[in-house]
């Protein structure tokens, strides 16, 4: 096997293993919402404003953000530090199914979002593109995230988040989707 070959070898081994780490987080969060009515999947279990549709609206949010900015850099990224109190609240409509919103909806746009997720990553030609991050208090000033680190982030945003459904879910009617 030539050099060339090997890195290769481990360039695709290396976002299978990625991708499939996502698949998996993106299938719990998924499965916490399992048999329940739209009613269900916008209620309040905890004292936390997170309900399981928003749960699965922002994370769908968050993936398709971030993926866009492995393709388009910091343009497709928000100005974090012009926001206002305003756009923040705005913002808070991501964790909440507001009136229209059906769980069947939000779990369709979330498996439009993984596709084209999957699609976009297999295409790259590597995962070492880099992009600097949006100014934001969270960020480090003048640092820059590789796709790899994307997607390491969106796994552990994904995964975080399907702990807090299973929370939820567990609170709403004793069903776990975990342990």
């Amino acid at each position: 096997m030539t050099t060339d070959a090997a890195t290769t070898e481990n360039v695709v081994d290396e976002r299978a293993d990625l991708l499939e780490a996502l698949a998996m987080q993106r299938y719990f969060l998924r499965l916490t919402t399992r048999d329940l009515t739209d009613e269900q999947a916008g209620l309040r279990t905890t004292k936390s404003a997170l309900c399981l549709g928003g749960l699965i609206k922002h994370v769908a949010s968050v993936e398709r953000l971030w993926v866009n900015f492995i393709v388009e850099g910091t343009s497709a990224m928000p100005d974090f530090s012009a926001m206002t109190e305003e756009d923040f609240a705005a913002r808070e409509d991501e964790f909440r199914m507001l009136p229209g919103e059906t769980l069947e909806g939000l779990l369709a746009s979330y498996a439009e979002v993984a596709a084209r997720t999957e699609e976009i990553i297999s295409a790259l030609p590597h995962l070492n593109g880099s992009h600097p991050l949006p100014k934001a208090p969270w960020f480090e000033p003048d640092t820059q995230w590789s796709a790899r680190r994307v997607l390491a982030s969106v796994i552990a945003e994904t995964a975080q988040h399907a702990g807090h459904a299973d929370i939820i879910r567990e609170s709403l009617d004793g069903a776990k989707s975990m342990g």
